[in-house]
């Protein structure tokens, strides 16, 4: 069996968000949502609650979406507890991992944040011209075992979405079983508590 875990960053919103769950959702499988703090709002917290309930763990993605490797500590943890505030506040626990915002680092942000940073293998899934076909394409060429992919679903990026309906069934006859990141990293028996190492693959 081969393991992958889905990586959405950007969120919380109501709209593209919520879509992509309604794809987890009918397809029986978690992933995991690394949230930007100031776009948690009542309404998008209900939906951090949503993704939390089906199995999705919920990670830190800073709280402005600013390059934290130029902040100074005081600043970087303003950034990080803020939205671990909120994180815990939506679903009464802190995240364990921590996507810098970029994948722009710092030995600053690695004596800030004490948890595991994360990257993964992206599709430029940022860029409107990028057609929902061109980002599917590109996750299934680069698919691996242990692989974070990592997608965005940030405001009106709904072709993300049916680029991930669409490579779910693929990867599935393929022999890949998804699993959220807390678990790929329990599965492959890995401590991911490495100093200033990014992951981007499990193995």
């Amino acid at each position: 069996m081969k393991y992958i875990t889905l990586s959405f960053d950007d969120g919380p919103n109501a709209n593209v968000m919520s879509d992509m769950l309604d794809v987890l959702e009918f397809n029986r499988i978690p992933a995991s949502f690394f949230l930007v703090g100031n776009k948690i709002n009542e309404d998008s917290a209900k939906v951090v609650r949503r993704a939390f309930k089906m199995g999705c763990d919920i990670q830190n993605h800073s709280f402005t979406h600013s390059d934290m490797s130029k902040m100074s500590i005081a600043m970087i943890q303003d950034e990080y507890e803020k939205t671990e505030s909120l994180i815990e506040k939506c679903i009464g626990k802190r995240s364990e991992f921590f996507r810098p915002p970029y994948i722009s680092v710092s030995g600053n942000m690695h004596k800030a944040i004490k948890v595991p940073f994360v990257g993964g293998k992206g599709c430029e899934d940022w860029l409107p011209e990028i057609t929902a076909e061109q980002r599917a394409e590109r996750i299934l060429k680069s698919a691996e075992d242990g692989q974070i992919v990592l997608l965005h679903v940030m405001e009106e990026n709904y072709a993300t979405v049916q680029a991930v309906k669409s490579v779910i069934p693929v990867l599935k006859s393929r022999g890949y079983e998804f699993v959220n990141l807390p678990e790929l990293f329990r599965i492959k028996n890995i401590n991911p508590c490495i100093p200033s190492h990014i992951w981007t693959t499990v193995k």
